[in-house]
């Protein structure tokens, strides 16, 4: 009996002229001339329900239990921090430690690149590691300043101050791009769109790093020698190289400062990695040692500075940090204004994109190393609240360091909670250290930055493995470096993400199918074929032996017919039968490729068959311009020896969902072939769908069952053809399995008997003679290959009888099309 609510609906669709049963599918309470009254009027049948838009409803909309959930994915630490325990405490201080003996120096040289004072960076140091750990889901990851951001920034900073009335800190502009930035990016990881960073490629990821690591490196070689004063070193990256090369000749004592502390970093790092290949079981010092290098050559140069300008404070022999102030003295409510976030709006992409990349891509990396998986969703919650608290403090904007996060990773630590202690050297360093930081010589801090960056160049070695996967990425990232060099980092982004997304549309466009055919397989063990139930010494007596063509030995496999997935082209491979054909989709069917991949059918269908009807246009002025049929006097082409179109199995194993493009391109398609072989009609089977909405999406077009002949053909019966499965019994797969293991076990225990091979003959031979048997009886007892149970076992159909066209693999398509060829004209 009809609901309340289905009655109102078919009223509803009777008054706005809707045909509910316009697709006539099989299932349905009408019956069409040449279905299988068999499948539809027999009992305990399996019919697919469609999916519905409540359904989808219900799996989006969350629920209580989904909400809660959700609040507590926000503070990852409360999954590990009740289990926290001494060992991994020991692990986190070594670690922390060690992480905050780099970041103190690294942070106020980055602080430079931000056109900001020293003190800013140590504010965001401490801000990035303070924060992270509550909403991390990386142990190694570690936030700070890091020198491509701060270069960003600084970028945005020296633009933003031309548009601004003069005077305005440069701080404020750095911490209102911190908080904007920080925001958008939160906003992303709190509506879970993390999976937007996968659309950044790793050539574009390769070319941002190493062309701004080439613009840092070279801009930083002007104040290693003492020059940079004499010529802006904001301008590109080609014309700060020439005009340095210009000026070597005004180097001062500041190039035998940063040149020495330069040779002095690498020189440590390479004796280092020496001495612990020479002595592996001091490795672990001899990294420490390496890791703490930097603090070792600026300290080692603060007290240089100290001995040469302690009586030159007023005008030191070279050129020297300055006043660094104790304490957090910039700490105040963000100053946001509407002219601020104006003076910075153009250049808010590319700085958004940096905080996104450079953390995503280094968290994932080390995630994979160290064998855990991290949430970019997550990761994003973190970097968000982070820029977002951090300029209360005086911070500007921050994301994962990969030096950093390196050193931290092989330090050994264990949580995230490290970076709690690393906060407490960096709050150390703010109010006990100020005043020996004004020693430190800005040469030596060029030389860190130069020595740090410089290990984010991509090495030839992977440029070179980038060129065997994938040569046409290469180019793209070679684009990138060279447009970071000869213009701006922000416009090397903008190109690689751009020419990336580029390449994926083409690629999505120009997406090319197959069309398959069939080849017979025998499986090959050592230098014989195998053969079912063959044990070892049988096939050392008998390694020629011919092949038993049982289920083990031999199968069906569908190949590109043109071979151009680089198999074998000595086997010639055909279509299954005439006018049938196989086509396999590649990277999806949807709106870019639809007509590709249909051109690409019709026209390839149009070659290898012929129209059915010659005689379907009456008069030749009837007759479309391009197909102008036979030459006059001539009806028909005898010599015309092609097959008629039959039957179209589209292999759907690459396409996860079809939108309404592709699906309308498809309807148009088969009219035109059915057109194309009237007066018949092309069966379309469809294998390999792996969602239900898809196969909606079929149906709801009419494909998916069986199409009735024209009025005043002749007769067929339909043959149906469903695959069944065993779902119980002896025969069933779980018990075939357990079959199995106890011929194994049966072997084994005989093998010290004389017998062994006569039993594994027996078990074999009764296996095989049953089960053939035992199906057909199943079978014979079923009721429309619905769920029958037997004493033997239960069989029920693998898929809907209400879509018989829709089929679970090729093969079984194709034995479908086979049974119904003979329905159609020859």
């Amino acid at each position: 009996m009809p609901s309340t609510s289905t009655k109102i609906g078919h009223g509803l669709a009777k008054v706005l002229g809707i045909d509910l049963h316009y697709r006539h599918e099989t299932g349905s309470d009408r019956v069409t001339r040449g279905e299988s009254v068999f499948s539809i009027d027999s009992a305990n049948t399996y019919v697919e329900e469609e999916p519905t838009a409540l359904e989808w409803l219900h799996e989006v909309l969350p629920t209580g239990q989904g909400i809660l959930t959700y609040i507590i994915q926000l503070f990852p630490f409360l999954r590990w921090i009740t289990r926290y325990n001494v060992q991994w405490l020991l692990g986190d201080l070594v670690a922390g430690i060690t992480v905050g003996a780099v970041v103190v120096p690294q942070s106020m040289a980055y602080s430079k690149l931000a056109q900001l004072p020293p003190e800013f960076g140590l504010y965001s140091s401490f801000m990035g590691v303070l924060i992270y750990w509550f909403f991390a889901t990386s142990k190694d990851i570690t936030i700070g300043p890091v020198a491509v951001l701060s270069t960003v920034t600084g970028n945005v900073v020296t633009s933003a101050l031309e548009k601004l009335p003069e005077g305005t800190p440069p701080e404020y502009i750095a911490s209102s791009l911190a908080v904007i930035a920080g925001s958008i990016v939160l906003f992303l990881g709190l509506a879970r769109l993390g999976w937007v960073v996968e659309f950044i490629s790793l050539p574009a990821i390769s070319a941002f790093m190493t062309g701004s690591a080439i613009s840092i490196a070279v801009g930083q070689i002007p104040a290693m020698m003492g020059i940079n004063n004499l010529f802006s070193t904001r301008d590109a990256t080609y014309l700060v190289f020439i005009n340095t090369l210009k000026h070597l000749g005004s180097s001062n004592l500041n190039a035998a400062i940063g040149l020495t502390a330069l040779v002095m970093l690498y020189a440590i790092r390479t004796i280092c990695t020496l001495l612990a290949k020479r002595y592996p079981s001091r490795a672990k010092t001899f990294f420490f040692v390496s890791t703490l290098r930097t603090a070792f050559v600026i300290l080692l140069y603060i007290l240089i500075s100290y001995l040469a300008n302690r009586n030159h404070r007023k005008k030191p022999l070279f050129s020297v940090l300055g006043n660094v102030p104790r304490g957090f003295k910039h700490a105040r409510v963000p100053p946001i204004t509407t002219p601020i976030i104006k003076s910075f709006l153009g250049e808010l992409p590319s700085t958004v994109i940096v905080l996104l990349i450079e953390h995503i891509s280094i968290s994932k990396s080390f995630g994979r190393v160290n064998n855990y998986t991290i949430d970019p969703s997550q990761e994003l919650v973190a970097i968000g609240v982070t820029n977002v608290l951090g300029p209360f403090l005086g911070a500007y904007p921050a994301t994962g360091s990969f030096s950093r996060t390196a050193i931290k990773s092989k330090a050994g630590v264990r949580t995230p909670f490290a970076g709690v202690i690393t906060a407490v050297i960096v709050l150390l360093a703010i109010y006990a250290l100020p005043a020996m930081f004004w020693y430190i010589p800005n040469a030596g801090l060029a030389a860190v930055i130069i020595h740090a960056v410089l290990d984010l160049i991509t090495p030839p070695n992977t440029v070179y493995q980038f060129w065997r996967i994938s040569p046409l990425e290469v180019i793209v990232f070679f684009a990138g470096v060279i447009v970071t060099v000869f213009t701006t980092i922000e416009i090397g982004i903008y190109v690689t993400v751009s020419a990336s997304a580029a390449i994926w549309w083409f690629r999505t466009f120009k997406a090319r199918g197959r069309f398959l055919g069939k080849a017979k397989i025998h499986s090959v063990i050592g230098d014989h074929l195998l053969h079912p139930n063959e044990n070892d010494k049988e096939a050392e007596r008998s390694p020629r032996r011919n092949p038993v063509e049982g289920k083990d030995s031999v199968r069906s496999a569908f190949l590109p017919i043109d071979h151009h997935d680089g198999s074998n082209p000595m086997i010639e491979l055909e279509d299954p039968y005439p006018g049938i054909f196989i086509y396999r989709f590649a990277v999806g069917f949807f709106y870019p490729n639809a007509n590709h991949h249909l051109d690409t059918l019709v026209h390839t269908i149009f070659q290898k068959t012929r129209r059915t009807n010659p005689a379907t246009y009456g008069r030749p002025g009837d007759r479309p311009w391009n197909d102008p049929g036979p030459r006059k006097g001539k009806e028909v082409d005898e010599t015309d020896n092609r097959p008629t179109l039959k039957a179209i199995i589209l292999d759907f194993s690459a396409v996860d969902t079809v939108d309404l493009t592709s699906i309308q391109n498809l309807i148009d398609v088969r009219n035109q072939l059915d057109r194309f072989a009237a007066p018949d009609t092309v069966d379309w089977h469809f294998c390999h769908i792996n969602n239900r909405w898809t196969k909606r999406a079929l149906a709801a077009a009419g494909f998916g069952y069986y199409t009735p002949d024209a009025e005043g053909s002749e007769i067929h019966r339909w043959k149906p053809i469903f695959s069944v499965a065993e779902i119980g019994g002896p025969h069933s797969a779980a018990a075939e399995a357990e079959a199995r293991e106890n011929r194994r076990a049966l072997k084994a225990a005989a093998q010290r008997d004389t017998e062994a091979d006569g039993i594994d003959d027996r078990i074999a031979a009764s296996s095989a003679s049953s089960e053939e048997e035992s199906l057909d009886k199943q079978l014979s007892h079923s009721k429309a290959y619905g769920a029958v149970t037997t004493k033997a076992s239960t069989i029920a159909v693998v898929q809907g009888l209400n879509r018989p066209l829709f089929h679970l693999d090729i093969q079984g398509a194709m034995e479908s099309a086979l049974a119904n060829a003979q329905r159609k004209s020859h």
